[in-house]
């Protein structure tokens, strides 16, 4: 348990320096985008996409991290709110579900990937593939994210409920 508890949070601590590398990279080509466009009067036809790329991988990189600290939608009020037993299988029930619906967008999100790796990104000869990555790259993290907060839940929660009964 420890030893996945450490990797999740290796994998987490990666997962967000890389959705601040991608947003560093987004806000610094879109500020790139309106300066050419607007100051020269010339705008450049790369940085547009790059930018929108840049963005698709911050988002998806960023929700492990999300799910590590608690920052997506929750039923924490209704959790809070039952015997401490019924609320832990309430959030495990709501983690499970997150965790068949990230495994669905892993499995598509490579799907597609391979099925697009011949087309290249607009503006650029580089293959949209590199685009469409980011689904099952950010679903894989975001899997080990969930299955650690499950993991830590449970460990908090069996305390939780021995205190309770004592």
């Amino acid at each position: 348990m420890g030893l996945f508890l450490k990797f999740e949070d290796l994998t987490t601590g990666i997962a967000l320096r890389l959705s601040m590398l991608f947003l560093v990279i987004a806000t610094s080509l879109a500020l790139y985008q309106v300066t050419t466009r607007f100051v020269f009067g010339h705008p450049s036809t790369w940085s547009e996409v790059i930018t929108r790329s840049a963005m698709v991988w911050s988002i998806f990189t960023g929700v492990a991290v999300a799910f590590r600290h608690g920052s997506m939608i929750a039923v924490e009020i209704i959790q809070r709110m039952l015997p401490p037993r019924l609320g832990l299988a309430l959030y495990l029930l709501a983690s499970s579900l997150s965790v068949i619906f990230f495994a669905i967008l892993f499995w598509q999100g490579w799907s597609m990937t391979l099925r697009v790796m011949r087309q290249k990104l607009a503006a650029l000869e580089i293959s949209i593939a590199w685009v469409y990555a980011a689904l099952p790259v950010g679903a894989v993290f975001t899997i080990i994210a969930i299955l650690a907060c499950m993991l830590r839940a449970w460990q908090t929660g069996l305390e939780l409920v021995a205190e309770v009964q004592t």
